[in-house]
């Protein structure tokens, strides 16, 4: 191959790695090269939602701190169970870490879900809301409730809402050890 012929080579070669470099653009593990995500019938998406989802949960099971917060949007936030956990991405992820890179993550499994997506055309920008009855081993039984977006790299969690349920027969006795003043282990150290 010529000089000149090398280097028209190299400059395509160049140029289509940037492109497939660019914004909304997801390297493929099992492909090794830069897709987009395709989009898909109305019940592909959703199967899409369910499965970013359950890979969301199942990255927390395996501590897995790059693949958990690569299913939130940049600028999502995370509502914990406490009424002080309002967390931007970030903030989660800086908390997150700890118990992540000490294998610590936290195990969630839906037992149930309803996914409902925009009735408009599915697109980059879509946007689905959910909710879920989650199995956990620290909580119980909890709820979870969100908003994903749908962008190049397909759908990703906006907001997350975690609760733990309450039975209705059951609120007054949690009203009364809300209105209780914290106990010595509560209280934070002088």
């Amino acid at each position: 191959m010529t000089t000149s012929l090398r280097a028209v080579a190299c400059g395509l070669a160049c140029f289509l790695t940037l492109l497939g470099c660019g914004p909304g653009i997801e390297s493929s593990r099992e492909l090794g090269f830069y897709t987009r995500a395709s989009l898909g019938s109305r019940g592909e998406e959703e199967a899409a939602i369910r499965g970013t989802l359950d890979a969301w949960h199942e990255a927390a099971a395996r501590s897995d701190e790059d693949a958990y917060f690569g299913l939130m949007t940049r600028d999502s936030i995370f509502l914990g169970t406490d009424a002080t956990e309002r967390w931007t991405r970030d903030q989660f992820r800086a908390y997150a870490h700890a118990p992540f890179s000490e294998g610590r993550g936290w195990q969630m499994r839906a037992v149930r879900r309803d996914v409902v997506i925009d009735a408009g055309a599915i697109r980059a920008g879509s946007v689905a809301w959910f909710d879920e009855d989650l199995e956990t081993v620290n909580l119980g039984p909890a709820r979870g409730s969100g908003v994903l977006v749908r962008d190049d790299l397909g759908w990703r969690i906006a907001q997350y809402n975690l609760t733990i349920t309450v039975p209705n027969e059951r609120f007054d006795e949690v009203r009364s050890l809300l209105a209780a003043p914290p106990s010595a282990a509560e209280r934070p150290a002088p």
